[in-house]
């Protein structure tokens, strides 16, 4: 009950703060790609009910069909939408999510229906029990080293077979131990990820999650990009 109600009340409160944010870059989507402003995705939540996730849009609309994975240098996405990406922009919008239920601020990131249908184990749907969320360890994992995983000739089946275990490891790791102010750990990490990214510098998960997570899937030790 209380990570329900700090959800929604930071939820609320960051809808207030990223407005003017998810204004400027909606406008900035208009001018320089035809077509919605947000994209919807379907994605598998708690216990693998389906729900729509929404974002800001970054690929053309004629080329928004396909793999639901991106590779590095994906060329559905255009360049206003990959500066999106890259500072999170385009994930503000789920703090609507959060605020009607779907999603949580820390939880393991939902994932498309098919990849769940394709490629989960049993130990992986265990990350299911929870509600996804905004941001997460294997979601930080994700971020900081897709670019070096994902191989832009195969991106679904190469983040199946190289991100995919090591990041629902992770997720599951963190599950053993979750707790409020690990969350808050984590709120605090994804911004100093983000801010790492953009510079070009290391960020590293707790080690804890890494060992625990090894029992899953191989990752390196104080994984990091």
């Amino acid at each position: 009950m209380i990570k329900r109600l700090f959800d929604i009340a930071v939820a609320a409160i960051a809808l207030l703060v990223a407005a003017p944010f998810i204004m400027v870059a909606a406008i900035g989507i208009m001018l320089t790609s035809p077509g919605p402003v947000f994209y919807c995705a379907r994605r598998a939540g708690r216990n693998g009910a389906l729900f729509t996730m929404y974002k800001l849009r970054t690929m053309h609309v004629a080329q928004n069909e396909g793999s639901s994975i991106t590779s590095p240098k994906d060329k559905r996405i255009f360049p206003l939408g990959n500066l999106t990406r890259r500072l999170k922009v385009d994930e503000l919008p789920q703090f609507w999510n959060i605020l009607i239920g779907n999603m949580s601020l820390v939880g393991p990131r939902p994932e498309a229906p098919d990849i769940v249908e394709k490629h989960y184990t049993d130990w992986m749907h265990e990350t299911l029990r929870i509600r996804p969320g905004v941001t997460s360890p294997g979601a930080i994992y994700n971020y900081i080293m897709a670019d070096t995983l994902i191989d832009d000739n195969d991106p679904a089946g190469s983040y199946a077979r190289n991100l995919l275990p090591q990041k629902l490891a992770l997720e599951r790791a963190y599950l053993d131990r979750a707790s409020f102010f690990s969350d808050l750990g984590y709120i605090v990490l994804t911004a100093q990820a983000i801010i790492a990214h953009v510079l070009g510098r290391d960020v590293r998960l707790p080690e804890k999650d890494v060992i625990v997570a090894r029992r899953w899937a191989s990752i390196p030790l104080g994984a990091h990009k």
